[in-house]
């Protein structure tokens, strides 16, 4: 019991996320891999874009 008088209860952990997820990469198979892998790194290439493009139009014009 909590000093504020609410009891709380936590289930026991039943599965260990970490070795659940070793064996299916160990599991998978090497196609499923790259698409994770290719996945990943156009997602990142995409952030970084739009990173870029919000930083160019909060720039000022330049004006002659």
């Amino acid at each position: 019991m909590l000093s504020n008088g609410i009891d709380t209860m936590s289930a026991p952990h039943i599965l260990d996320p970490a070795r659940l997820l070793s064996e299916a990469l160990g599991e998978a198979s090497p196609d499923l891999m790259r698409d994770l892998l290719q996945t990943m790194i156009n997602a990142l290439f995409s952030a970084d874009a739009d990173a870029v493009a919000a930083a160019e139009e909060a720039r000022p014009a330049l004006t002659a």
